[in-house]
């Protein structure tokens, strides 16, 4: 980053640009924090940031032609690899029913002050090096370690209200606590990101996920989820995950279905990518609609497949890929499969959770580490490593997972006389179960016929 900025400082060494520019925001916070430098440069301009935009690209600094946003004073380039964002000096003001704002050109004061947190208004003059700190309060609350806005945090979140999961996201990553003030806007505001019942949304569901992704990716999801849940700001976009709270469970856990699944996100690895991430969250978001109780005690029959559905509807609304929505609740559908196997199970049966689970193994050791961990010590758990070194050895050793049916589907149709239906992929399966069980060689054609055949007459 710092070869960046010499070379903007080199080519903006002469009017109008000496003197005019400033580092703002992230990068100074946290240098003065002793976190890594950011991967990215903000820079802002008490003048047109998209003629500057154009001027360095024209001196051959920037990697491809900027992008530029007239509307908005702003231009984004690549120099050497690093994200610039480049910003007019403005003011802004909304209209009640978006958070895109009306643009004009304004002093540095006037935009520092319509900035977010004050942690993040720094500036550092870019060719003297002198660091301004406008609203007084920036290096104060950096010391206490405290978010808070510039302005009313009311009008500052009714303005923009994405900035209230900001304020969770700056809380969890920095360790912060959120000013009394703004935490009290926050929870008076937060209503305006509403997603479940709201047809014409202030803030976009695309915005909303990128926030919340933020805190799933930080070093203490669970804290943030926290301050999701107590702000009332996670009840505006994941309900389902509100209606855990007070849910008790049976006599192998410690707690309600909020805390147990708290205490799993606890457990993640540190590496965990969000797709994991995202599973310890839903895995048990299906329990609260299929709690009972009897004599028995409490039950959740079938909350996996339930939980697998409401995943889907949650991450869809969220405006999540595809494949994050589907590898996501298939791994919430899928989340109890390696804890319910048993010791005395036969390879036959270790051979179908080896293909049941596919390309999740990996994924759902580690959503099983986490969540036997965060039941009662006392609760019988199954030995995951015992169970992953057999499940290893056996795909090593018979290539489970590249097991297929020795008949594709034009000849079974042809044997059975049946036209393309689902009673093909299930006489696929039938075969492939029949080799699972050793009783059928994975090449044998004439035997798969005579065993299909006899099959087909049976279930028929």
């Amino acid at each position: 980053m710092n070869q960046v900025l010499d070379l903007i400082r080199d080519a903006t060494s002469d009017p109008p640009y000496c003197g005019h520019l400033y580092i703002v925001g992230g990068a100074i916070r946290d240098e003065y924090l002793g976190l890594p430098p950011v991967e990215d440069v903000d820079l802002v301009l008490e003048g047109d940031a998209t003629s500057l935009a154009k001027f360095l690209d024209s001196k051959g600094l920037s990697d491809h032609a900027p992008v530029i946003y007239p509307r908005f004073g702003t231009a984004m380039l690549t120099i050497r690899g690093v994200q610039v964002e480049l910003v007019s000096a403005r003011a802004e003001s909304y209209q009640s029913d978006s958070r895109k704002p009306d643009v004009k050109f304004a002093s540095l004061r006037d935009d520092i002050m319509r900035r977010d947190f004050t942690i993040n208004t720094l500036l550092r003059n870019l060719h003297t090096g002198e660091t301004l700190d406008i609203t007084g309060k920036a290096y104060e609350d950096l010391k206490a370690g405290l978010i808070r806005t510039p302005l009313d945090p009311k009008l500052t979140f009714y303005d923009d209200p994405l900035r209230m999961l900001r304020a969770i996201r700056f809380s969890t990553r920095l360790g912060f606590d959120i000013e009394s003030k703004t935490w009290d806007s926050i929870l008076e505001e937060s209503g305006r990101l509403n997603l479940v019942d709201n047809p014409s949304p202030v803030v976009s569901a695309e915005r909303i996920r990128d926030e919340f992704i933020k805190i799933m990716m930080s070093d203490r999801p669970a804290d943030g989820m926290e301050l999701l849940r107590h702000s009332n700001l996670l009840r505006q976009f994941i309900p389902e995950l509100v209606d855990m709270i007070g849910v008790t469970q049976n006599a192998w856990h410690l707690y309600d279905v909020w805390d147990h699944t708290m205490g799993v996100l606890r457990n993640h690895p540190p590496e965990a990518p969000l797709n994991l991430r995202l599973a310890l969250l839903l895995h048990d978001v299906g329990k609260p609609p299929t709690r009972t109780e009897d004599e028995k005690g409490v039950h959740f029959y079938e909350h996996q497949f339930l939980g697998a559905k409401m995943t889907t509807d949650i991450l869809r609304r969220l405006k999540f890929p595809n494949d994050v929505v589907h590898d996501v609740s298939r791994m919430v559908e899928l989340h109890m499969r390696l804890g319910e196997s048993r010791p005395e199970w036969s390879d036959s049966a270790v051979k179908r959770l080896i293909r049941a689970v596919g390309d999740h193994m990996d994924s759902l050791f580690d959503l099983a580490r986490c969540d036997m961990a965060a039941m009662n010590p006392n609760a019988p758990v199954t030995d995951l490593e015992a169970l992953r070194t057999r499940m290893t050895d056996l795909e090593a050793r018979e290539k489970v997972t590249k097991i297929t049916s020795p008949l594709n589907g034009r000849e079974i149709m042809k044997l059975l006389n049946i036209p393309p239906s689902p009673q093909v992929r299930m006489a696929k399966d039938f075969l492939v179960n029949q080799i699972l069980d050793g009783k059928l060689p994975a090449d044998d054609k004439t035997g798969a016929e005579k065993m299909l055949r006899e099959h087909f007459r049976k279930t028929l």
